[in-house]
């Protein structure tokens, strides 16, 4: 009888959903306070995680969750280039 392998959950820090770690977008605050998007999800940093949809997106942005969670000013160009992110999934 063949194992089956355990898939990684992780929870959205706008909707509150349990999610696999794959549908997730992380993104990720250096020791250094500088905030960038974590396409291979393995740098190092405190990591908040955002399912890639344009809605979800634009809530997070509205409530300043991003802030919140990694307790650093987030840039409006951040926003922008995971809106980004989500027009070039759809292609």
């Amino acid at each position: 009888m063949k194992a089956r392998k355990k898939i990684p959950m992780r929870k959205c820090v706008a909707t509150g959903e349990m999610k696999p770690k794959k549908e997730l977008i992380r993104i990720v605050r250096s020791k250094e306070g500088e905030v960038s998007i974590d396409l291979t999800g393995k740098q190092s940093g405190r990591g908040a995680y955002l399912t890639l949809d344009r809605d979800v997106i634009e809530l997070a942005k509205k409530k300043n969750v991003l802030a919140n969670q990694l307790s650093v000013q987030i840039d409006p160009s951040l926003y922008e280039q995971l809106l980004e992110l989500v027009d070039k999934e759809k292609y």
